[in-house]
Order: structure tokens, then C-alpha cells, then sequence
């Protein structure tokens, strides 16, 4: 464990944290991708299977609860609860995410480590988990009113991210950790992915103005 790691993952797990706050407290869900959050819920089910299996160590297996039963509980938040879910955008959350699904649970049967029922659905969580933002973003593109927690909570996801790339460069040069093709590809591409927004979410920081994307 080193300490952009561990930045990595306090920061990713203080990204749901406040979203979950948000939502609790206002009983709203306005400006959040219910589609986003699905594909998140199927990312850690995909990733985590392990955790029934192979015990790594407790910070590991406590993570690794954390995150599939919070994107659980948000998922159910927007779509269960009776006052949360009249908040949805559901006419703005319009990205098709399940056109996601396919396509990269092909490329890691295409493209992957081993050959093994663990290690593909391992990689199919990495790949889809490098788009699963697209939705987020598309709606918030449509948002004329962003409000401060949405903005920081998807700042804070594209921060996780970056860490992490942070994380696997100080390994490969202080720990002699070997190149993994697939997870740095997708770390990459995900990081690239939330470029556009980092550019605006700090420009309306800086000029302390309302966040907005373009169209």
C-alpha cells in the first residue's frame, strides 16, 4: 500500500460518501445518473466475485463491501425510495448504458490476462468501468443547474482515477511492478474521459461561478 493508493481510494470512497449524504439529506437525486449508477453496481459485482473466494487481507475485503453494497444502496435510493425517486431526470438521463455492456464484455473475451471465468469478468468490470461515467456526464451536460455536490462528486470519481495512475507508475518504478497493459489502457482512457469536465469544474472554482458544460 503507498500513498496514492490509498489517496485513490479515500477519495473514491469519500465521492460516494457525499453522494450519499446528498441524497439523504435533500431526499433528492436531481442531476444524478440513475443509468451511471447501474453500470457502477455492475462493474463491482464483476470485479469483486473474488471476495467470496480469495482473502487478501481485511482493509481489502472491508473495501471491497463498502463499495458494492453503497452503489446498491444508491441504485435502490433512485429507484425505491418514495420521495427520492420523483427527483430522477429521467427524461435527461437518456444515454443508452446498456449499449455499453455488450461491447465491452466482448473486447475482454477478445482481450484479456488468462483465460478464466474470474480473470474475464475481472477485466470486463475494468473496461466498463472506463466508460461508466459517459451517462453522468451527458447529463449533466444537459443540466442547466449543476449544483455543488453533483460537481464534486463526479470531480472527486475523475480524481479516484488519476491517483490510481499515479499509484501504478510509483509501483512499476519502486517495486519492480510489472506493466499490466489492461488496466492502465482503461485507466487512461477513463481519466481522458472526465478531461473536458475537470477543465470547466476548475474554471467555475477559480471565477467562483455556477458549473456548466456545453452542449
Amino acid at each position: 500500500m503507498n500513498a496514492f493508493r490509498l489517496a485513490g481510494d479515500m477519495t473514491h470512497l469519500l465521492s460516494i460518501i457525499l453522494l450519499l449524504l446528498k441524497i439523504r439529506a435533500t431526499k433528492s437525486c436531481a442531476g444524478i445518473s440513475l443509468k451511471t449508477q447501474e453500470l457502477y453496481v455492475i462493474v463491482f459485482m464483476s470485479r469483486y466475485l473474488d471476495l467470496f473466494r480469495t482473502y487478501y487481507s481485511l482493509y481489502n475485503s472491508l473495501m471491497k463491501i463498502i463499495f458494492l453494497g453503497t452503489s446498491m444502496c444508491i441504485v435502490w435510493y433512485m429507484r425505491s425510495h418514495k420521495v427520492v425517486r420523483q427527483t430522477y431526470n429521467n427524461d435527461e438521463d437518456t444515454f443508452r448504458h446498456f449499449f455499453l455492456v455488450l461491447p465491452c464484455f466482448v473486447l475482454a473475451l477478445l482481450v484479456h490476462r488468462n483465460f478464466t471465468f474470474i480473470e474475464i469478468l475481472w477485466t470486463f468490470s475494468l473496461y466498463l468501468e472506463s466508460v461508466a461515467i459517459l451517462p453522468q456526464l451527458v447529463l449533466l451536460q444537459k443540466s442547466s443547474n449543476i449544483d455543488n455536490l453533483t460537481g464534486t462528486y463526479v470531480f472527486l470519481l475523475g480524481a479516484y482515477r488519476g491517483l490510481y495512475l499515479f499509484n501504478w507508475v510509483y509501483r512499476f518504478f519502486t517495486e519492480n511492478h510489472r506493466v499490466r497493459w489492461i488496466p492502465w489502457l482503461s485507466g487512461l482512457i477513463q481519466t481522458a474521459i472526465y478531461t473536458d469536465f475537470f477543465y470547466y469544474y476548475i474554471r467555475s472554482w477559480k471565477n467562483r461561478e455556477k458549473l456548466k458544460l456545453p452542449a
